[in-house]
């Protein structure tokens, strides 16, 4: 562009080169920071759900469990979110995206996702961390230099935030494309953002995994142990595939919608209305465990764990079940996005998952496929990123993933674009009830 710095004298610039610096230097307090956060979120998280069931005597959560749980994560979150600077964090229907949010927005933040994400609420910890490695990133500017220099803050910020979600994706190269696709930018700029995001990303990664190694703390990333046989998708699994993910890019579309509903039903009588929210999820996870027989942890929480379960052993499953999950927990999903806090991108991909895994039972529709094409395109929804979304489900499916490449790229554009679609069909609903 006229007028534009030249790429390499941006990158010579003493300021550009003390901000690569520091990015190096966010890495690692971030890191650390982020470990303590999901290493406690974890444990909170097991005592709740596994810990205390069995010392009262249950093999596993009651059916009734949610209801104490949520009603109390409701009471817990409310005055935080009336009260306390921040709100305990951005209202997860919007995404992940919003300004950074500052050092005095962060402790309600930390408090709301440990005070309530660990008791059942069906969203998960990536928008705490990103919110929490961008406060602690502009911890490192004094507030008259980030008022001088707002770019350079806004580019530390995202630093931060690239290197706390790095953590629970598996790593640096998610989160790197995540920003680069999100950030929309080309050329130089785009450059310019991505060195300083790499290189906080790539400390903070290797700081979280070898601490991890050292204490032997289980923090609960988004990661599949076993998934089903690797197998090469025929015409078949793309017959069924494509359908398959228009069908779950309406559900996970509809489910997103209704955080729209329940934040305007929580914008008035906010305390109040948040904790009939909460209950209202609790009651849910309960249906959930009445109708199937099984346990309503499978259907609170973020779901990372459940879909390890599913893709371990997807013929474990009845199609019932996993059908009645998508049901109980996209409903609970859609009240939490717009009414509670936390991160909106994990329970949307259980739900893709069970929808998958339901159809694979199709004739010629194979159980990995299915597996690729449910996480692919319930992420790309959720997200409207679909270059990250095929990279994180490729690092998901490990070694078999070079197999369903094709299937996943399809599924990645067919989600995003059923979601724009939609959300344009719905904008002009909107714009039509607002002319008459």
């Amino acid at each position: 562009m006229p007028g534009t710095p030249a790429l390499r004298d941006v990158l010579r610039s003493p300021a550009y080169l003390r901000l690569l610096g520091l990015s190096v230097l966010v890495g690692v307090p971030i890191a650390l920071a982020c470990f303590l956060f999901v290493s406690l979120q974890h444990a909170f998280q097991h005592g709740v759900w596994e810990t205390l069931p069995h010392a009262l005597g249950h093999d596993r959560a009651p059916w009734w469990w949610p209801l104490p749980a949520l009603l109390l994560a409701g009471l817990l979150l409310a005055p935080i979110v009336t009260r306390v600077p921040g709100g305990g964090g951005h209202t997860p229907v919007h995404g992940l995206g919003g300004a950074p949010l500052g050092p005095r927005e962060l402790p309600g933040v930390v408090v709301a996702a440990l005070a309530t994400l660990p008791l059942g609420v069906v969203l998960g910890p990536e928008a705490p961390l990103m919110a929490l490695g961008s406060g602690l990133a502009l911890l490192f500017v004094r507030e008259s230099r980030r008022a001088a220099q707002p770019r350079a803050a806004m580019v530390l910020a995202t630093s931060g935030s690239t290197a706390a979600i790095s953590t629970i994706l598996g790593g640096p190269l998610v989160a790197a494309v995540m920003m680069v696709e999100a950030a929309g930018l080309a050329g130089p700029h785009l450059l310019v953002l991505l060195l300083p995001c790499l290189l906080a990303s790539g400390v903070g990664a290797l700081v979280f995994t070898g601490f991890g190694s050292w204490t032997g703390f289980s923090i609960g990333a988004l990661e599949l142990p076993t998934v089903p046989p690797d197998m090469t998708p025929d015409a078949g699994d793309f017959l069924w595939g494509v359908p398959a993910a228009v069908l779950i890019g309406v559900v996970v579309t509809a489910a997103h919608r209704l955080g729209y509903v329940s934040e305007a039903w929580t914008a008035r009588n906010t305390a109040v209305r948040t904790v009939l929210a909460a209950c209202a999820v609790g009651a849910l996870l309960t249906l959930y465990a009445l109708l199937t027989g099984r346990s309503p942890e499978e259907a609170a929480l973020s779901g990372q764990i459940t879909i390890g379960v599913i893709a371990a052993d997807p013929g474990a499953w009845p199609v019932a079940a996993l059908l009645t999950l998508v049901v109980c927990k996209g409903l609970a999903w859609g009240i939490c996005l717009g009414a509670l806090r936390g991160g909106p991108i994990f329970p949307a991909v259980l739900l893709g998952t069970a929808l998958g895994i339901a159809c694979a039972g199709l004739p010629g529709f194979g159980a990995t496929p299915a597996l690729a094409v449910g996480m692919t395109t319930a992420t790309a929804v959720v997200t409207r990123l679909p270059v990250t979304s095929s990279v994180l489900a490729a690092l998901l499916l490990g070694p078999d993933a070079a197999n369903q490449m094709p299937l996943i790229a399809v599924c990645a554009v067919v989600g995003f674009v059923v979601a724009q679609l939609l959300e344009r069909r719905e904008d002009a609903k909107g714009g039509q009830g607002a002319g008459h």
